[in-house]
């Protein structure tokens, strides 16, 4: 049996001005966590080989190569693992990516948010355009050929003109997968509080998503906001659309098997203090379909009618022949050989038609 493992290295220099999720500006603490680490891991992890390994953040490239070390010693992965590590490109070196590709890092994540150096500083990300070119080239010459930039659309005075230019400019520095996401302003972020000027309304956020689909039609376009080269896709990502299992080691990292979610603390101090501490939950037979559903039609592929209704003893069709009718004549579902998916213009409206599969 193989498995995935999450791990979650919630550290920041600081908090870019869109962020809600769990980090810390606090490197003080990255010993003290690295320890807390290691007693979570060995005292969940069962020692099975790794098809995918996910370091996520936060900052891992805050850590240095002796402190990932650390960590990646305890778990049991070779070259055919799939080891992912998300970092921002400020700061990078060709010596520091030789040293982490040593330790069995293969393939890169890196926030580039946009080329726009004006936008950059306006949500507060401190690397400018050169820096996501430089990580790109040091990636490579250092022999880790698998590289991912992250893009947000919608920011502060983006234009889809600007946006695709920052596509286009990704795409000549041959990197294997694009991930784009809409600006959401969630509480907790320095822009709920201090609202920003001239972001794209939803009309203009699904314009250049729109766009961003146009642009980048030489890539696979996979799930909902990644694109890959042929042979690229994220197979940790693919995962987790795949309902798969899963382990989540760190603060706030979840984790899934056998229909049960868990969850760590939130709290950085908490999870030092004890962390084998975890929130269960189980999901109920229907709180499981829901989730198949919604994985599914995540994938470009969508949904597939047998395997749902192997899983759950079902005729899947029958079930939702309503909404499955509606959808399909208005554009919004296709059918595929051995089930359906969102069409692009189900994807604009995907949470008003996955919240009607719900019971």
């Amino acid at each position: 049996m193989t498995g995935s493992v999450y791990i979650h290295i919630p550290f920041c220099r600081q908090k870019c001005r869109y962020c809600s999720f769990v980090s810390f500006a606090q490197p003080e603490l990255i010993d003290d966590y690295i320890e807390a680490l290691q007693k979570e891991i060995k005292n969940f992890y069962k020692g099975e080989s790794l098809d995918t390994l996910y370091l996520g953040g936060g900052t891992p490239s805050l850590l240095t190569a002796e402190q990932l070390e650390k960590i990646l010693t305890l778990l049991n992965f070779n070259s055919n693992t799939e080891v992912t590590m998300e970092l921002n490109p400020e700061h990078l070196s060709k010596k520091y990516l030789t040293e982490i590709k040593a330790l069995g890092i293969n393939r890169l994540s890196i926030g580039c948010q946009s080329f726009d150096g004006k936008i950059l500083e306006a949500i507060g990300r401190k690397h400018s355009p050169q820096d996501v070119e430089n990580a790109v080239i040091f990636a490579f010459d250092s022999g880790i050929e698998n590289v991912s930039l992250d893009f947000i659309y919608g920011l502060p005075d983006q234009t889809t003109e600007s946006f695709v230019s920052d596509l286009e400019h990704a795409k000549d520095l041959g990197v294997q997968q694009i991930s784009l996401y809409g600006l959401k302003i969630e509480e907790g972020c320095y822009f709920y509080n201090h609202p920003p000027k001239n972001i794209a309304d939803e009309d203009l956020q699904a314009d250049m998503y729109l766009k961003a689909i146009e642009t980048l039609s030489d890539y696979e376009h996979y799930e909902i906001s990644n694109f890959a080269k042929e042979g690229f896709c994220s197979r940790h990502n693919l995962n987790y659309w795949n309902n798969g299992r899963y382990y989540g080691f760190g603060t706030a990292a979840h984790g899934y098997e056998n229909n049960t979610r868990y969850s760590n603390r939130t709290s950085l101090k908490d999870y030092i203090s004890d962390p084998l501490r975890k929130n269960i939950h189980t999901l109920s037979g229907q709180e499981q379909l829901e989730e198949e559903i919604f994985l599914g039609f995540r994938r470009k592929s969508g949904v597939s009618f047998g395997l749902i209704n192997e899983k759950f003893n079902m005729d899947f069709e029958q079930k939702y022949s309503k909404i499955l009718d509606k959808y399909t004549r208005s554009g919004h579902l296709e059918k595929t050989a051995g089930g359906c998916k969102l069409t692009v213009a189900g994807i604009l409206v995907s949470n008003i038609i996955l919240s009607e599969f719900l019971d």
